[in-house]
């Protein structure tokens, strides 16, 4: 199906413009009271403590640069989904066609930091939804899961929020998402477990009863 031919009107859905946000993490009232340069010359500052008190020497070659390495990694990568202004911008299709099959995508890639011990969390996101008036860019699934999962986050938080997100962005209660992952938390400290997953879901809509699109959910 090719939702981009010329009869097809599209529009961009921008951050200003969204109500209903999902929810959110616990950030406080002061999160985003520096810029981004002056977060990584502090966290810079503060891992630099960090490796001192744990006994290595930062005048070693291979270590002396980790601190700025590890603060220009937190903000402006693992942890750069914490900023709105962030996220992606969001392109809707009107449903020209009136699909109103399920839609999946699948495998959907995302790494993120378990908001407990900072190490990752890294999985599979399957997505279906029923489109009503509007589709999605299938890009922009991708980059919806990543921009949620670029935060300390917990792997139900995460997929409610793509979950709600989806549901609020294409204006319908039909939407799955199926988030299956490993747990850095698990499989490196605690019990040591490395063959273990964690899957978890929200469902809502035409799609909960959908035996065969469920199937596919959860066939990760």
């Amino acid at each position: 199906m090719n939702i981009n031919g010329n009869n097809t009107e599209s529009f961009t859905i921008e951050n200003k413009n969204l109500k209903n946000i999902p929810i959110e993490n616990p950030l406080h009232k002061d999160a985003f009271a520096f810029d981004d340069e002056v977060k990584i010359q502090l966290i810079r500052q503060k891992f630099e403590e960090i490796l001192h008190i744990i006994g290595l020497d930062l005048k070693d070659d291979s270590i002396k640069e980790t601190p700025h390495r590890i603060a220009k990694m937190y903000i402006n990568e693992v942890f750069s989904g914490l900023n709105p202004k962030n996220r992606p911008e969001i392109t809707l299709f009107k449903n020209t066609y009136e699909y109103n099959s399920p839609l999946l995508e699948l495998n959907i890639p995302f790494t993120s930091f378990c908001e407990h011990h900072f190490v990752p969390i890294v999985g599979l996101a399957n997505i279906a939804y029923i489109p009503n008036e509007y589709v999605i860019g299938l890009s922009k699934l991708h980059r919806l899961t990543n921009y949620y999962a670029k935060r300390p986050q917990v792997q139900e938080r995460l997929t409610k929020q793509i979950h709600q997100d989806l549901k609020n962005l294409l204006k319908t209660e039909n939407v799955g998402v199926v988030l299956k992952a490993t747990h850095g938390c698990i499989s490196c400290r605690g019990v040591e477990d490395s063959g273990s997953s964690t899957i978890s879901s929200a469902i809502s809509g035409k799609i909960k009863d959908d035996v065969v699109t469920n199937s596919k959910l959860f066939g990760l």
